[in-house]
């Protein structure tokens, strides 16, 4: 070989070495972004803080708890961004990019816009201003809250647990309030209005899904004429969604404003959204084919709909848990008292909102399958009595001033219309005489009662009883994530609450 050939022949293998390491390089180096990100939003938090504390006496202590609280919202947004579009990812309506943006974006409108509700409620009615005398001491409560429930959220969502973030928070600030004053400093009674609510918002949103789902499945599914019947009341459903959202807005953006002027902006936004949704959906159903593969693109933009309003919905609600904390840190810094009214700072609440956004952006992807397509099978109909349920419900909530938790409300709907569906496709009477008018049309086939892409996974004779083993396999929903999800959530709040003593003792000896 010559010396030319040789050459050539190294330099070959030396570029093919090269190549080697650029692309582990860049493998290596795409699992840093995401950590590289979420550092920087934490120095800007912190930058935005000690700009707003600039001479403050506790400045450094409320740079340190903006950094943490930033740490907390990115948290959140990671674990709870499956309960906002996971449904609409399972149900391929959208895809894990487009639904990851919207989510970001309707995060942080509804964190601002209807935000500080839930806040109060967070920051002075779980252990109330009056049983804490000593700025310092609330200080290092409201710390070791922070710091406990963003940690025990960051090792749910590295599990693939969708915790509650909420039960983690309030879980926090009973714990170091515990631990700073005693079991007594505590009020029992906000906190059991609150478990109350973690107890019963999962049933009532498995109940408002079922409903929905009900109603699709008999006016709409299983009617002989599907197109005309989504033409009916497709746009009803929408427009009760618009009108719902409406009205909401009106309440929390005028105040002042009585229960007529709000019941009017809903009724209008109702009237417009059903005749704009009216002429979309005719037009966009002309020349269908009459089969359930046409109502699920007829339910997709519907779902996109009701995914954001989930967002938006969250981040009104559980901005709370985010900055609810620090917005007390804030308060008791800068006076250096402890009051009855917590002032929010709209530098703190842009700290949880967008931080609950990048969570979202930056690490949101891994819940959403266990949500959106693992509890059991969705499709556009079923994901959009889920995320219009969960929206209904936590708008509810925060209307309210009640930190409920999204992730009870989600997973609460997802496994009431799996549950609904295994009842369904056994028990009901509408559907078996949808199938027997059909099986009178397609008399003479052999597979009367089949069709590919019809709304369930297989209908089977209506006329014959299914045996033990036949209703077994017809099990629609994941019993082994039921048991999972509710072992986590029985833990998160014992669990943060130990958490939260721990620091608040150990901050204690650094003091």
């Amino acid at each position: 070989m010559s010396d030319g050939s040789r050459g050539k022949h190294t330099v070959d293998k030396d570029l093919g070495r090269l190549a080697n390491i650029e692309e582990a390089t860049g493998f290596v180096t795409r699992g840093l972004v995401a950590p590289g990100l979420a550092l920087v939003f934490l120095v800007l938090a912190s930058v935005l803080a000690s700009y707003h504390m600039l001479g403050e006496p506790r400045a450094l202590v409320v740079v340190v708890g903006a950094a943490i609280g930033a740490y907390l919202a990115l948290n959140i947004g990671a674990n709870d961004v499956a309960n906002n579009v996971g449904p609409a990812v399972g149900a391929s309506a959208m895809t894990m990019t487009s639904a990851l943006a919207m989510a970001a974006i309707f995060e942080i409108v509804g964190a601002l816009v209807a935000g500080d509700t839930v806040v109060t409620t967070i920051s002075n009615e779980i252990v109330p201003p009056a049983a804490v005398s000593d700025p310092a001491l609330l200080i290092r409560l409201m710390l070791a809250a922070l710091i406990s429930s963003a940690l025990w959220i960051n090792f749910s969502t590295w599990i693939g647990a969708p915790v509650s973030t909420t039960h983690a928070v309030v879980g926090g600030v009973v714990g170091g309030g515990a631990a700073a004053m005693g079991l007594g400093a505590v009020n029992w009674l906000s906190v059991g209005t609150i478990a109350l609510s973690w107890l019963v918002t999962p049933l009532l949103g498995a109940a408002l899904a079922i409903g929905f789902q009900a109603f699709v499945k008999t006016f709409i599914i299983y009617q002989d004429d599907k197109i005309a019947a989504g033409r009916r009341w497709i746009p009803v459903l929408i427009a009760l969604m618009t009108g719902c959202f409406a009205a909401y807005l009106v309440s929390r953006l005028a105040t002042d404003s009585g229960w007529q002027a709000r019941m009017l902006a809903g009724i209008g936004c109702f009237a417009l959204a059903w005749l704009a949704s009216h002429r979309f959906i005719r037009r966009q159903s002309e020349g269908m084919d009459n089969r359930t593969r046409s109502l699920r693109h007829l339910f997709r933009l519907p779902l996109i709909g009701a995914a954001a309003l989930l967002s938006f919905a969250h981040g009104a609600n559980d901005l709370a848990n985010a900055i609810g904390p620090l917005a007390a840190i804030v308060h008791a810094s800068r006076l250096a008292q402890v009051a009855d009214v917590v002032q929010i700072p709209l530098w703190v609440m842009m700290i949880g909102a967008f931080g609950i956004s990048c969570g979202v952006l930056l690490y949101g992807p891994k819940l959403i399958r266990i949500v959106g397509s693992e509890i059991t099978k969705l499709n556009p109909m079923r994901a959009y009595s889920v995320a219009l349920a969960v929206a209904v419900i936590v708008l509810a909530a925060s209307w309210l001033g009640l930190p409920v938790s999204s992730t009870h409300i989600a997973v609460g709907a997802v496994f009431g219309v799996g549950f609904f569906r295994e009842w369904y496709n056994t028990h009901s009477r509408h559907r078996r005489a949808y199938l027997e008018r059909k099986q009178v049309r397609k008399r003479g086939r052999r597979k009367a009662l089949t069709e590919a892409d019809d709304e369930d996974d297989s209908d089977e004779n209506p006329r014959k009883e299914p045996s033990v083993e036949e209703i077994k396999r017809r099990k629609l929903v994941r019993r082994a994530h039921l048991i999972t999800i509710l072992t986590a959530w029985a833990t998160t709040v014992p669990a943060s609450a130990l958490l939260a003593g721990m620091v608040f003792f150990t901050l204690g000896i650094f003091s």
